[in-house]
């Protein structure tokens, strides 16, 4: 890579850190403590990433957690000097906003932005929306179904724009019906390795040539007992829904569907510093000419963490999922309490064009073992390793898995 290009890059980076502590909000009577942490990881899709993040927590009067803000500075093996700002805001009720911004030398831009109430006017609904714009330049795609080859695999750049709006009713304290729409516009460019470009290999695969449009209109059901949204230690949740959705840039099949139901149940020891948690998930999509990017995937970070993102894809899915979540040590991290898990684990799951296709002798299975960083009840941090037949995997978050 040209040297004055990264020395720009740098140079770049290192003025954005500086603003974004400029910017740190401090309510009246605020504690703010700061610590820097260095970045190490990498993924099958994403390469390897060697930098520095600066978490700054600033804590209310009462020393509740009130905000975060992230800015790091990272230097990826594929796309060069990264850039970015991370502001996450907690407020009383589960109320949260969340904001990323990060700019990239190499193609890759990203700005997110999120709003969730899940007590909105007093309990009475819940309340989500938000709008994301990305250009992710190590996407892969190895083709359609569950038998694909790893030699088989192609990159592209996705350039994504987003948004959408959700509003729940409560019928009771743990049951919610909520309707919802997005809107999604997908165009696949020249990815930033060296892999065969996906329109190259896959040229009649729906979605990859062209700019797709996708307007979705989704009611969903919830039932949960758990204690806590974000860091829960027992009871069960269960998501079903119904989607109708167009894509507007399909004039011969617009029209497909899709469903899924997820379940979610918590198993804690009686001291509660061991919790046994399992998922189940079942998805299924209707239609022809569906783009490959709107039909079930397994790999990533929440399932199948073996494997890298999106490693398997096809109309339907079924997913299972273990974890048994051990509790290490609490200890004070920057003023706030902040407890600390090993949680041994193990994905399995298929994708499938058809339902009488199911066997499970083609359930692919990847074991692995997490490590996580709690500040209850809102902030969840997570490294996960994962093992296939495919090497290795590595993944961080901000929430769990599920």
């Amino acid at each position: 890579m040209d040297s004055t290009i990264s020395l720009r890059g740098f140079i770049a980076v290192v003025v954005f850190l500086a603003a974004s502590l400029i910017a740190l909000p401090r309510p009246a009577g605020a504690g703010v403590e700061y610590f820097p942490i260095p970045s190490v990881s990498t993924s099958k899709n994403d390469g390897n990433d060697v930098g520095l993040i600066v978490p700054v927590l600033v804590t209310d009067p009462d020393g509740e957690l009130k905000y975060i803000v992230a800015p790091m500075i990272i230097r990826n093996s594929i796309v060069g000097t990264r850039g970015v700002f991370n502001l996450f805001r907690y407020d009383p009720g589960g109320r949260e906003i969340r904001f990323t911004g990060s700019f990239t030398e190499e193609i890759e831009r990203k700005v997110l932005f999120s709003y969730t109430d899940p007590a909105f006017s007093q309990g009475r609904y819940s309340l989500n929306f938000g709008a994301s714009y990305f250009k992710d330049a190590t996407a892969r795609f190895y083709g359609l179904g569950e038998e694909t080859l790893e030699v088989a695999q192609t990159n592209y750049t996705a350039r994504e724009a987003r948004a959408n709006w959700r509003f729940g009713i409560y019928a009771n304290e743990v049951t919610q019906i909520a309707v919802g729409q997005r809107i999604r516009d997908v165009q696949l460019q020249k990815g930033a390795t060296d892999l065969p470009f996906t329109g190259d290999r896959f040229p009649t695969v729906d979605g990859v040539q062209g700019e797709s449009l996708i307007l979705g209109h989704r009611v969903t059901f919830y039932y949960d007992t758990r204690n806590n949204l974000v860091s829960p230690t027992d009871g069960m949740a269960v998501t079903a829904y119904a989607e109708v959705n167009q894509n507007i840039r399909n004039s011969g099949h617009p029209i497909y569907s899709r469903y899924a139901i997820e379940a979610k149940k918590l198993f804690p020891s009686e001291s509660k510093r061991a919790i046994l948690v399992v998922r189940a998930d079942l998805q299924a999509t209707i239609g022809t000419q569906v783009p490959f990017f709107e039909q079930s995937s397994l790999g990533g970070q929440n399932n199948l963490r073996g494997f890298g993102v999106d490693r398997f894809i096809d109309k339907h899915l079924v997913a299972f999922s273990i974890e048994e979540r051990i509790h290490l040590m609490r200890t004070k991290i920057a003023g706030v309490s902040a407890d600390f898990e090993i949680a041994p684990f193990l994905d399995t799951g298929q994708v499938f064009s058809d339902f009488r296709d199911v066997s499970f002798k083609d359930y692919r299975v990847t074991p692995g073992v997490g490590f996580r960083g709690i500040v209850k009840p809102s902030v969840v941090g997570r490294i996960d390793y994962g093992y296939s037949k495919e090497g290795g995997a590595i993944y961080a978050g901000l929430d769990f898995p599920y």
